[in-house]
């Protein structure tokens, strides 16, 4: 295939814009698929990605319109993703920024959009969903023409739903965006891995756009960053079905089924060269992507450890991202620690758990990373409040921070800003773009990862977008707290938090404990710690029986006597009993009042 015949472009939007039902009429247009096979996101293959409405994993697919080779890449929305976005935005050399006319520009869109600028993509604005009643073109129009900078005629109306103005998408793609070109004239062969995953009867299927030669089927190849080598058992093209062909050409986007047994050896990012006569220098851009949400996961019985140690490792084959350790629990019992890219990533994860491998599963309260100096020069590297060493031999403790941009209406301001303060970040820009603020800061991860989203969407009733990024690590005045149920520390229970909000929060987690602990046959007090000190109780009363029912008289002495029986057995009780801790206690900061 002559590569000025070949165009390779992505879609990127918000989620829940229609970018999905854009790409299905694509390939109902260039009749890539027939009206038998189609259905409704179609480039969704999972379940979760159907039912919650939004892209997870990414889906290269081949079309063919006027003669031209087209290769789309449909890209995930959500922020937890944006290095997938980033690599997918890598192999190609077009983006269709897809906008809902009921909507307007939201934070991942904004996001998107400088990615693609920082890639140098030719971007084709789309304004979709225009069949809708409560389409504002004008307003959407506006709102484009002030962030692009680009003429209100060059913007394309579309509806996913009916195909209107899809033929104009792809025209302005063939007439339009830039053919692929080579990174650099050499005879050896180098090809960017956007995407894999491990099919279980095939070994690991690389998803590839090649810059720089020609990958054939069953030659040898190497990432070059991994450092692993492989045998091209397949390579082709996907329509979206899998295409056998005889070799990957320069310009293309394709497929490799390669040998390797998981995707540590063959990760997002990497440059595919040939063993042969490999490139001298890989691909730019690569980076070795790691977690800063972490999760204890424990099966309910301890008889699904190994069900549940399984279980992760399927899911890690195809999903480099993940990092798990054992972790044992005095209470919990035995269970994985889990490292994810986001509470999206997390919330995917154990969904999957739960249905496909029909795990029982108790999730403690998600924490990020801290880096930790000890007095003697020592660096540490912790992921749970229970991993701190002893306090006193600690010089300091650095938190992660995040860079935020939220995009809401002009009258919410007040409220947002507020909410920022609460999580001890602070504003550090605010622009408008049309009627709409872009509010951009600075705040602590650790305080965005329970209740932050829900907030937010609370105090602008829906209206507000959020996007993130890692910032860097800053050194704090953190302290572990602690919690302690009928005088003993509960592990799985302790967090890392800041000095000024420890009070607060430990009234706030030992109230929200009480109504979640059941009832014991002994009064059971709840405390918060930090260290030795003790900075908040709540006290669980005791089932009491009316001993003195059974007295027929008014004799003091006697009601006295038994009153003063019970009481002692109460105190036995206290010191023998065992206090059943319901799965939901671990979850507490997860819940709102």
């Amino acid at each position: 295939m002559n590569p000025d015949k070949i165009r390779n472009f992505c879609i990127i939007a918000h989620i829940d814009h229609g970018k999905s039902t854009i790409a299905d009429r694509m390939m109902e247009l260039t009749g890539t698929v027939s009206k038998r096979e189609m259905k409704s996101q179609l480039l969704d293959s999972m379940e979760l990605e159907r039912e919650k409405g939004i892209t997870i994993k990414l889906a290269p697919v081949q079309m063919h319109w006027k003669d031209y080779v087209l290769n789309l890449i449909d890209t995930p929305g959500h922020v937890d993703f944006s290095y997938e976005v980033s690599r997918s935005l890598q192999a190609v050399e077009a983006a269709v920024l897809v906008v809902d006319a009921t909507q307007g520009i939201q934070a991942q869109t904004l996001a998107n959009v400088y990615l693609a600028l920082e890639q140098d993509l030719y971007i084709i604005s789309v304004i979709n969903k225009v069949d809708l009643p409560a389409a504002d073109v004008e307003k959407v129009t506006a709102q484009i023409v002030n962030l692009l900078g680009c003429k209100p005629e060059e913007i394309i109306l579309a509806s996913g739903k009916t195909g209107q103005g899809v033929p104009e998408i792809l025209d302005r793609i063939i007439e339009r965006a830039p053919a692929p070109t080579q990174q650099c004239i050499d005879a050896t062969t180098r090809a960017l891995i956007f995407d894999s995953y491990f099919d279980d009867y095939r070994g690991v299927v690389l998803y590839v756009r090649v810059f720089e030669g020609a990958i054939p089927k069953n030659s040898e190849i190497r990432m070059m960053a991994a450092g692993t080598n492989g045998l091209a058992l397949e390579v082709g093209a996907l329509t979206p079905k899998m295409t056998p062909t005889a070799s990957l050409e320069e310009g293309s986007i394709g497929y490799i089924v390669t040998n390797l047994k998981t995707t540590r050896e063959a990760k997002v990012g990497d440059t595919v060269t040939l063993a042969k006569t490999p490139a001298a220098t890989p691909l730019p851009g690569y980076k070795n992507v790691l977690p800063f949400v972490y999760a204890g996961f424990f099966p309910v019985s301890n008889d699904q450890y190994q069900d549940l140690k399984d279980a992760v490792e399927k899911l890690a084959m195809s999903d480099s991202a993940l990092h798990f350790e054992p972790e044992n629990s005095p209470i919990l019992g035995f269970g994985l620690r889990i490292g994810f890219l986001g509470l999206l990533h997390m919330d995917i994860i154990r969904e999957r758990l739960e249905r496909e491998f029909n795990l029982d599963l108790v999730i403690t309260n998600p924490s990020t990373n801290y880096e930790v100096t000890m007095a003697d020069g020592e660096d540490l590297n912790i992921r749970s409040a229970s991993d701190l060493p002893d306090i006193s031999g600690v010089a300091e403790i650095r938190e992660p921070w995040v860079k935020g941009e939220i995009i809401l209406p002009q009258n919410m301001i007040g409220g947002v800003l507020n909410l920022i303060n609460e999580k001890r970040g602070h504003q550090t820009n605010l622009s408008y773009i049309e009627d709409r603020a872009v509010i951009d800061f600075e705040a602590p991860m650790a305080n965005l990862l329970t209740d932050f989203y829900d907030q937010l969407k609370s105090i602008t009733s829906g209206y507000a977008s959020f996007n993130y990024e890692l910032s860097d690590y800053r050194a704090e005045d953190l302290v572990r707290l602690d919690f302690l149920v009928g005088g003993q520390r509960i592990d799985a229970l302790s967090l890392m938090c800041h000095r000024s909000e420890a009070d607060a929060l430990g009234r706030e987690i030992t109230k929200k404990l009480k109504t979640v602990i059941p009832r014991q046959n002994f009064e059971v007090a709840l405390q918060a710690a930090i260290g030795a000190k003790i900075i908040a109780r709540e006290t669980i009363g005791a089932y009491r029986k009316d001993v003195t029912v059974k007295i027929h008289t008014g004799d003091r002495d006697r009601k006295a006597k038994l009153l003063e029986k019970q009481k002692k057995g109460k105190a036995r009780m206290k010191r023998f009993g065992k206090i059943d801790i319901p799965s939901e206690a671990f979850t507490v900061m997860l819940k709102r009042d």
